[in-house]
């Protein structure tokens, strides 16, 4: 234990001692703030985005939009339209003189045969491709489907939108409302977010190992050490770094939005309990062990630090597939067959878990049993990686194989 606790200092010492480690962590943080500022000029300035707008647009018309309709489907206009928005004419020739004289911007042409072809005429005097077909086109639209359908509002509300499905889920827990984009796309959003935190920081441990394998640091620790704890200690003091400068770039980001006027709060639709929290701590701990303890295998085995960050998505791969099927399984079926095996799968639990539990709907027993898989699996793959380090491996000057790799978490290299 003792031994481990000299490797854990060690290895904090040395990653907090490195000017990049400084510069990446006060560095995003720098960059925020630089945004926020720039965020905040532009606001004060909104005089010189107005004008921008204005030229790309042109200045705003208030004058009303006349319409001809021969037909006569146009018989009354809702009260929901402003007064004088549209003034009718009799023919296209007296609307057009209208045009001319500058009484209206624009006018339309409902032809008697609307019904048949569905289609309107809009007649402008300019051409400006950057300016939409009518300022008023979508209260016209609106007019015209209020008379189509007799003047019954509602009955025009239902053809507009004809369909409104309220669903209820028998889940323990609500499913995520659809309507809500946020809320819908949160399980997206944590399978990405774990995702870069298990794999950033168990990359921490891949660069150690390779950069120590190649300078030959290795080889005088583990006169001192052995493997297991050498491993144990790396893995335990480089997941307090990973874990320290995350919690850090959260409460920055806190502290930034706060300074800018913002707070940030959860819409209501989002329900992540206390709880979510706990098993998110545990999910990382645990999938960083074990994904850190394979990428230093990979340092292990790898004769350099290129060719070793080249070979990562081997290892990563199960980790990537709910990354993959996010937008499919687990928003569109968290508690599915495939959701569900990802989730209890150990080298893909980490992150599907996670999606799975954000999404709502979850047995209490299946992340209990995932964790418990995940630990296992964990404790499995430390002992397998801690054969990794001898002199066989650590000397071998030859190209990374993943047949080699296999073999060697098996213990028969």
């Amino acid at each position: 234990m003792k031994k481990i606790l000299l490797v854990l200092r060690n290895e904090i010492i040395t990653i907090i001692s490195r000017p990049s480690f400084w510069l990446a962590l006060l560095g995003l943080p720098l960059v925020g703030a630089l945004i926020f500022a720039g965020v905040g000029a532009v606001n004060k300035s909104a005089s010189a985005t107005q004008a921008v707008s204005q030229v790309l647009s042109g200045p705003q018309d208030t004058r009303p939009e006349g319409y001809v309709d021969p037909g006569g489907i146009i018989r009354q206009i809702p009260e929901s339209v402003p007064p004088d928005t549209f003034v009718a004419y009799p023919d296209e020739t007296s609307a057009r003189q209208a045009l001319e004289k500058g009484e209206i911007s624009a006018f339309y042409i409902v032809p008697t045969d609307y019904i048949q072809k569905g289609k309107i005429t809009y007649i402008r005097p300019d051409f400006n491709p950057l300016a939409s077909s009518g300022s008023q086109s979508g209260l016209f639209t609106w007019v015209v489907q209020v008379n189509l359908a007799g003047g019954d509002i509602l009955f025009a509300n239902l053809v507009n939108g004809p369909l409104k499905v309220d669903e209820t889920s028998l889940a323990a827990v609500a499913a995520p409302n659809e309507n809500n984009p946020l809320a819908f796309w949160t399980p997206y959003i944590i399978t990405i977010l774990f995702y870069m935190l298990i794999v950033g920081s168990a990359s921490l441990l891949l660069n150690n190992i390779s950069k120590e394998k190649e300078n030959r640091v290795i080889e005088m620790l583990l006169t001192s050490a052995t493997p297991r704890q050498l491993l144990t200690g790396k893995i335990v003091g480089l997941g307090i770094v990973g874990l320290g400068q995350t919690l850090f770039w959260f409460g920055a980001s806190y502290i930034l939005l706060n300074l800018s006027g913002r707070t940030f709060h959860l819409p209501s639709a989002i329900h992540l309990p206390v709880s979510f929290l706990l098993w998110g701590l545990v999910f990382f701990l645990l999938g960083y062990a074990v994904y850190a303890s394979l990428m230093a295998g990979l340092g292990a085995l790898a004769p350099n630090l290129r060719e070793a960050t080249q070979t990562t998505f081997v290892i990563t791969m199960p980790l990537m597939v709910p990354l993959f099927l996010s937008s499919t399984v687990f928003m569109q079926a968290p508690n599915g067959a495939i959701a569900t095996v990802l989730s209890l799968f150990p080298l893909s639990a980490p992150v599907a878990m996670m999606a799975r539990l954000s999404a709502g709907g979850v047995a209490w027993w299946q992340p209990l049993l995932a964790a418990l898989l995940l630990a296992g699996t964990a404790l499995l793959i430390v002992r397998a990686v801690a054969g990794m380090f001898r002199a066989q491996a650590l000397l071998s000057g030859q190209a990374f194989n993943l047949k080699a790799y296999l073999r060697a978490l098996g213990g028969r290299m």
